[in-house]
């Protein structure tokens, strides 16, 4: 795929091409998440847990990561600690999708982690794709 940027017409994501990784262990909430961002014409995988996800990243490129903190086989601050130490994946963003919705959780990931964004559970449609459109405005597309 050529490297492009995102920009945004009438509010509305107008690149097509964007690849999402969601990591999370609840198949119910990729299917959600990939539903949500499939209408808006965003192609999302689903990796069920952090291994799987750990698997998916190393095997394929991707646009944005959206991680849950949460999983039982890989935390997901520890996945994160993976992907940002890795030459491979260090750039690419990522956006953390939750249950974890205390103030400080909130501060940890946005301001020590330096996540792009962090989205509590639950959340509304709108909430999502507004954080996904205002990563990939300002991140090149692979």
């Amino acid at each position: 795929m050529e490297q492009g940027w995102l920009y945004k017409e009438n509010g509305v994501s107008a690149d097509t091409h964007a690849k999402i990784l969601y990591i999370e262990d609840d198949q119910e909430m990729i299917d959600l998440v990939s539903l949500i961002l499939s209408r808006r014409g965003y192609e999302v995988k689903g990796a069920q847990g952090g291994r799987n996800g750990l698997e998916a990243i190393r095997n394929e490129s991707f646009d944005l990561v959206l991680l849950d903190l949460m999983m039982p086989d890989l935390d997901g601050w520890d996945l994160y600690h993976i992907l940002k130490s890795d030459e491979k994946t260090r750039d690419v963003p990522v956006i953390v999708i939750t249950a974890k919705s205390q103030p400080i959780d909130k501060v940890l990931g946005l301001y020590i982690a330096k996540v792009e964004d962090y989205i509590s559970k639950p959340f509304h449609p709108n909430e999502l794709v507004a954080s996904v459109e205002k990563v990939l405005s300002i991140t090149p597309l692979t």
